[in-house]
C-alpha cells in the first residue's frame, strides 16, 4: 500500500507560479512511477505530467509542456509539481498518483495504482 498526500495549493493569479508537492508513504519509494492529474469543474480527469522511477524521464500534457516541471526527491518520498506562467484553464483538483512498472502508457490515470486526496489550485485572471 501507498499513500499519498498532495499539498501546496492555493490561489494564484494568471502568470504566476505555484509548487505542488506530494509525499508518499511506502519507504520503498524509488521504483515507482508518479503522475500529476487535475480535473477541472464539469470536466474528466486528465493526465499532467509522470516522471519515471529513476527520474530520468519525464512526461508532459501538450497544454503544460514547457510551463510545468515534474521532478522527484527519492531520498524524501517526494514528488514535486513546478507550475509557472499558470493560466485560468489550469484551474482544477491535482491529483498525485502512482504505480509500479508497468507497460502501459504512463497518462492513463487506469494504469495508476494509488492515488492522492487532491488538492485544488485556483488560477484567477
Amino acid at each position: 500500500q501507498v499513500q499519498l498526500v498532495e499539498s501546496g495549493g492555493g490561489l494564484v493569479q494568471a502568470g504566476g507560479s505555484l509548487r505542488l508537492s506530494c509525499a508518499a508513504s511506502r519507504r520503498t519509494f524509488s521504483p515507482l512511477t508518479m503522475g500529476w492529474f487535475r480535473r477541472a469543474p464539469g470536466k474528466e480527469r486528465e493526465f499532467v505530467a509522470a516522471i519515471t522511477g529513476s527520474g530520468i524521464s519525464t512526461y508532459y500534457a501538450d497544454s503544460v509542456k514547457g510551463r510545468f516541471t515534474i521532478s522527484r526527491d527519492n531520498a524524501k518520498n517526494t514528488v514535486l509539481l513546478q507550475m509557472n506562467s499558470v493560466k485560468p484553464e489550469d484551474t482544477a483538483v491535482y491529483y498525485c498518483a502512482a504505480r509500479g512498472a508497468k507497460s502501459a502508457s504512463r497518462t492513463l490515470e487506469e494504469t495508476y495504482d494509488y492515488w492522492g486526496q487532491g488538492t485544488q489550485v485556483t488560477v484567477s485572471s
